[in-house]
């Protein structure tokens, strides 16, 4: 029997329905071909397809991104006071109270804001975007409390990775505590931050520590996160955060990966200068089966991150490796002319394939 508006709209169905002309297209296409081949009758046909609703303008879309250039300009807005020495003197003109006022201010508004977040949040649930979008000004106010208490705790020691430790770990449990994805993913911002001053603080800010680059210990620390969001899934609180977790080990791992098929394990200009391409193959070949084990894991399980970024890097990589041996050696007509036959390549298989999708749509009629 056919539903109610009403219990599908509890259901979450009318939602669901709503697609993008593309995907309305290939859902119509799909019933056509299962009513073709006896899968379901006349009747489930009609009253299925009479339920997709095109939305031709994703609404959703445009609230996300007009979010995110929110909080980008807010990041840009701030940073341009930071660095404009006449309008930081202004401020503390303005606001010439001990820091341990400023703390307390700070600490206040950062309470009030997630307090605010959470109240709204949970009244309308369906405004995710604007929502978070409040959970990252509390995000800047715990960073000015961070800030301001390395001011009044500051001994002179320069050992101010502690202070990105601590702000990890506050990001970490407000993140797990409200829950917000937004908030832990700074914190994951804020823990690898803390590794490379902790490890530059330890080796006396030289570049190798245990024996490692910078780009080497990101490269581990991309693993350990990846680890981590495996546990996560196994743990019912954790599980909320096992995809972003998944995705800034694979963003660490991956980035990592090329910068060392680039320059190696080496901790100066001098070392790298001198070494052969022969020396760093060996990274570019290791950059490659990682990328190559991303994919094949993506297609294999049908994981559209895991194979997204085995994509991409792979693209990277080979892109790579022509800029660096191609680039000297080649006439620069000839290396940009096969640099665009390449990229002509690409842009004319994917129009291939969008174009075999659409001819999956029989013609009206």
């Amino acid at each position: 029997m056919k539903q109610q508006p009403a219990e599908r709209a509890d259901s979450g169905y009318d939602e669901w329905m709503q697609l993008p002309p593309q995907k309305a297209r290939f859902l119509r296409s799909m019933l056509r071909q299962w009513h073709t081949q006896g899968r379901i009758s006349k009747e489930q046909h009609d009253e299925l397809e009479a339920d997709i609703q095109v939305v031709f303008f994703d609404w959703q879309k445009l609230a996300r991104y007009a979010f995110w250039f929110a909080i980008v300009s807010i990041v840009i807005s701030v940073s341009a006071v930071l660095s404009d020495r006449w309008l930081m003197d202004l401020l503390e003109k303005l606001f010439s109270t001990p820091d341990t006022v400023k703390l307390a201010i700070s600490a206040t508004f950062s309470a009030f804001v997630y307090h605010r977040g959470l109240e709204r949040r949970r009244r309308f649930p369906e405004k995710h975007f604007s929502n978070e979008a409040l959970f990252f000004l509390g995000v800047l106010g715990t960073a000015l409390c961070v800030a301001l208490l390395g001011r009044i705790l500051d001994d002179g020691s320069g050992h101010f990775s502690l202070l990105l430790l601590l702000a990890s770990v506050i990001y970490g449990l407000l993140g797990l505590w409200f829950p917000s994805t937004l908030v832990w993913v700074f914190g994951l911002l804020s823990l690898g931050s803390w590794l490379g001053a902790e490890t530059g603080y330890l080796s006396g800010w030289g570049a190798y520590y245990l024996g490692m680059n910078y780009p080497l210990r990101f490269v581990l620390f991309g693993l350990l996160l990846l680890g981590v969001s495996g546990l996560f899934s196994y743990w019912p609180r954790g599980r909320d955060f096992a995809y972003s977790t998944r995705a800034a080990g694979l963003t660490y791992f991956f980035v990592a990966l090329w910068l060392m098929s680039i320059f190696g394990n080496y901790g100066g200009m001098d070392h790298w200068k001198s070494a052969t391409h022969a020396e760093l193959a060996l990274w570019a070949l290791l950059f490659g089966c990682a990328a190559l084990i991303a994919l094949y894991h993506g297609i294999r399980h049908h994981d559209p991150l895991t194979r997204g970024f085995g994509i991409v890097f792979l693209g990277i990589n080979l892109y790579t490796r022509f800029f660096e041996y191609f680039w000297d050696s080649m006439h620069k007509a000839l290396f940009f002319a096969v640099l665009a036959a390449s990229f002509w390549y690409l842009g004319s298989h994917a129009e291939r394939l969008w174009n075999l999708a659409r001819a999956e749509k029989p013609p009206p009629g």
